[in-house]
């Protein structure tokens, strides 16, 4: 079995990184200098959504699927740093070289991942693999978009059609999944400032097991996994979440009905 690692990062403004671009905005508070850069991004876009290189990443969530089993966490630890986290992440492709499986990963995810890394020195061979050491990455790496060694769900179920995509709360919703609890990524930011990280954390591994579960729907609706072996890989993802310690879990399992 190739490992299969879901993967969902959550992120804040990068302040420290406006300041520099912005000099003028210096002697502001974080929650100043990012009004700010919301404020300039409206007026250009008419919307807030700031460039991906603006944005830290303060969380990644894995749901890693292998043969010793199911597991779901939060890279790190809440104290940890950004490089700490991305490079955790870069690490765990280095050392298995698993199925990157994402809900609109290729258009935000890892460009941002990517961004940050190059900031932060981090490497990542494995991952930039395109061929010259390995020639089966030539057509298959986790960079090229058509390629499925990432297999980014909402881009491929939407056939690359920007008008076509659809949020992974309401595809997982429709499916039975539970959706988002508690949270969604327009509360990030307020949640962060007010130190409230560990539901930051709780939320994203909410989400990459959102993810799996669609993941094994797409796999069921393709061939690859039978009825059987798909009923197995729900019951597998229950019976991890019942053991599993966090409030999020129960919460996530109420609003998961068996059958």
């Amino acid at each position: 079995m190739t490992p299969t690692l879901v993967f969902d990062i959550e992120t804040v403004p990068d302040v420290a990184g406006l300041r520099r671009l912005r000099p003028q905005w210096q002697g502001l508070a974080d929650a100043e200098v990012a009004e700010s850069a919301f404020a300039e991004r409206r007026d250009k876009t008419g919307s807030d959504f700031l460039p991906l290189h603006l944005h830290r990443v303060v969380a990644i969530g894995c749901a890693f699927r292998d043969t010793q089993g199911f597991r779901v966490r939060c890279l790190g630890g809440e104290r940890d740093d950004e490089a700490k986290l991305i490079t955790d992440f870069f690490r765990l492709v280095d050392r298995y070289t698993p199925q990157l499986v994402s809900w609109n990963g290729g258009g935000f995810d890892l460009p941002v991942l990517h961004y940050r890394a190059l900031m932060h020195g981090v490497q990542a061979a494995r991952y930039w693999e395109m061929g010259e050491d390995e020639r089966e990455f030539k057509w298959n790496n986790y960079i090229s978009r058509y390629h499925l060694r990432h297999l980014d769900l909402m881009d491929l179920l939407s056939l690359y059609q920007p008008r076509a995509t659809a949020p992974l709360d309401e595809i997982a919703r429709l499916a039975g999944c539970p959706g988002k609890l508690g949270m969604d990524g327009a509360q990030v930011w307020p949640s962060y400032q007010q130190g409230r990280l560990a539901e930051i954390r709780a939320y994203c591994e909410t989400d990459v097991v959102n993810t799996f579960l669609v993941y094994t729907r797409f796999e069921r609706m393709r061939g690859v996994l039978t009825e059987a072996a798909f009923a197995a890989e729900q019951a597998l993802v229950r019976a991890t979440l019942q053991e599993a310690a966090g409030a999020h879990w129960a919460e996530f399992l109420a609003a998961w009905p068996e059958g």
